[in-house]
């Protein structure tokens, strides 16, 4: 992994298969945008599309990320990359209820990334795995 944190999220750059689930496929191209600062995700689920655009903070010192897709959602992410993981997280309010999501890259290879999609209700003791991504670099 580069010691220039904003190249850290280069693993992901490139185009990717994508399943989940028993039958779950989809697409998902990554790349850089506007003069290379910023990282653009361009994810097709078939029925779930999105796209999100990330970008290094250099006076925060982390990375931060905007999700938007077909369902009306807008989610807003920050972190980084520790230990082998790139990790984004944010506080959720929904129905007065508050609660974390984050987003969790790991087992990075050149040709393969997991993902997963998680919840927590304590305040990041403990986290739910909602939703868990396999990705495989096209050939």
């Amino acid at each position: 992994m580069s010691e220039q944190p904003e190249t850290q999220f280069d693993f992901w750059l490139g185009e990717w298969d994508c399943t989940w689930g028993e039958d779950g496929k989809g697409s998902n191209r990554i790349e850089r945008i506007l003069d290379g600062k910023v990282i653009q995700e361009n994810f097709d689920g078939s029925d779930f599309r999105g796209i999100s655009v990330s970008v290094w903070d250099a006076h925060r010192k982390l990375w931060c990320q905007t999700w938007v897709d077909n369902s009306g959602a807008y989610l807003d992410f920050t972190g980084g990359f520790r230990d082998g993981q790139m990790i984004l997280s944010r506080d959720a309010l929904l129905e007065g209820k508050t609660f974390k999501q984050r987003m969790v890259w790991y087992n990075i290879t050149d040709e393969e990334i997991d993902w997963n999609w998680e919840r927590s209700d304590d305040d990041g003791k403990t986290w739910d795995v909602k939703w868990q991504i396999k990705y495989k670099r096209k050939k």
